[in-house]
């Protein structure tokens, strides 16, 4: 999974070392690179691996192909996509649309969300992050999960 939070800054090209633990778990996965998009609920980057871009593109499929929303999630999403390879240290070249999207300048957080991460700019990542975890204390009932026993 993409656990925790790390700072990277861009090289003198424009590149950015993924995290090592971030980069494993994608190798795990068979895959060497990282599907990115503009989030368009955040001001950050969105970053999957390729199946889970795949079911995105399989939900939308699913769709009546002559309902507006089809359009709107593909254009939104899939052409926004970017399959970004790691290079032989790990980095990656974010496009300038993505890094102006987030705001990125120089330095960014690479944000795990368990089965995806996200890119950020420090300083709008703190702001989300305090609303988010007063938010999470407010709605925490709702977070339910099977107790499972090992007898």
């Amino acid at each position: 999974m993409f656990l925790s939070t790390y700072e990277n800054k861009l090289d003198k090209k424009g590149r950015v070392s993924v995290p090592a633990s971030f980069r494993s778990y994608l190798s795990n996965l068979g895959y060497n690179g990282v599907v990115c998009y503009p989030s368009f609920n955040n001001q950050c980057i969105e970053s999957w691996p390729q199946d889970r871009i795949e079911k995105i593109s399989n939900a939308i499929d699913s769709l009546n192909p002559f309902e507006e929303k089809k359009d709107y999630f593909a254009t939104s999403i899939l052409s926004e996509s970017i399959n970004l390879q790691f290079d032989s240290e790990g980095r990656i070249l974010l496009s300038s649309k993505l890094l102006k999207h987030a705001k990125i300048k120089n330095s960014m957080l690479f944000v795990g969300q368990g089965k995806t991460f996200q890119i950020w700019e420090p300083t709008i990542f703190e702001k989300f992050r305090v609303n988010a975890r007063k938010k999470s204390n407010i709605h925490r009932a709702n977070l339910k999960w099977e107790r499972q026993f090992n007898n």
